[in-house]
């Protein structure tokens, strides 16, 4: 929490003078009494006592004298708020090694699922597109509000060859600049997310595509998805190693303000699409919550009142 007006703070002082004050009153009551010798005179005099509730009433009107002094000082708090727009693009590596086995039951499978589910959670508002790369690229859903569309072409997705990541940054941010020539305000806030499990080895450079992206502002958060552990069958019955590869990944998602993530089974792969999906969902303002503090006051004077009322039979 933060405060605009902190200056306002200083009328604690005073009203710490105050409690001051009232504790060292009550102290000298205490002693006056003890010099009252007759206590049978006294039961007479005053019967019943009020003991520790005497004193809340002038609690809750302290407590009521400081929230209003907090809320004059404009305290602020960062509050998440739902983009109403916003362009997601999808990018899905389909290349052979998509088909190894370390996760079940295989890496593409896997991250099909988790791509529909992250596809049905974001809001319906966001325009959302798919490209899948493997040595060639292309954008097979345009960014578009049209989830059933979206949905049929990821479960038809099929591994090819080879791995162009760069290609797939380019393609990504050409969709959505498409897009945008065709808003008629200002364009929505835009995002790739990148799922790969290996290095770049087609097309251009993840180094060039990122620093074109990044000129455009628009950050690529990444995902190297599988383990060191995976294998792709060949024909013949030959073993082809797989290891997930990271590095040009997180790489990229530093050089574009997005976020890596690495993830080793879909449980894993839904979580990082999951945390995604509420990062690129939401931005965080700073909001001011001078009316809490404010309600607050009002409440424990009321209070203050109710008890005085109630166990004195007047007002604070």
């Amino acid at each position: 929490m933060n405060l605009r007006s902190p200056g306002w703070l200083l009328l604690l002082i005073p009203l710490a003078v105050l409690i001051a004050a009232y504790v060292l009153t009550q102290r000298r009551r205490g002693r006056y009494a003890v010099r009252f010798t007759n206590l049978d005179l006294l039961d007479k005099v005053a019967p019943t006592r009020p003991g520790w509730r005497k004193h809340l009433p002038a609690g809750a009107f302290c407590a009521t004298l400081a929230l209003l002094v907090v809320g004059f000082a404009r305290p602020t708090a960062d509050v998440q708020v739902p983009r109403e727009r916003a362009t997601i693009m999808v990018a899905f590596d389909v290349s052979g090694s998509m088909e190894a086995t370390d996760v079940e039951p295989t890496r593409m499978a896997a991250a099909q699922r988790a791509a529909l589910r992250f596809v049905d959670r974001l809001p319906e508002r966001f325009n959302v597109g798919l490209v899948p790369f493997s040595g060639t690229t292309t954008v097979a859903v345009p960014p578009t509000t049209d989830r059933e569309v979206l949905r049929r072409a990821i479960e038809m997705l099929t591994p090819g060859q080879a791995t162009a990541i760069g290609d797939a940054v380019i393609a990504s941010r050409d969709a959505i600049r498409r897009l945008d020539r065709q808003a008629e305000t200002d364009p929505p806030p835009a995002h790739v997310v990148l799922l790969s499990d290996g290095a770049n080895t087609a097309g251009r450079s993840v180094e060039s595509a990122a620093e074109e992206i990044a000129a455009d502002r628009i950050p690529v958060s990444t995902i190297a998805y599988g383990t060191e552990d995976g294998i792709v069958e060949l024909p013949g019955g030959n073993v082809l190693r797989v290891p997930v590869d990271g590095p040009a990944l997180e790489d990229l998602a530093d050089r574009t303000g997005g976020d890596y993530h690495e993830a080793a089974s879909g449980e894993e792969l839904e979580a990082v699409y999951e945390d995604i999906g509420s990062s690129v969902g939401h931005r965080t303002e700073e909001r001011e919550i001078w009316q809490w503090f404010v309600a607050g006051g009002l409440v424990t004077a009321l209070l203050a009142a109710a008890m005085s009322l109630l166990w004195f039979s007047r007002l604070p």
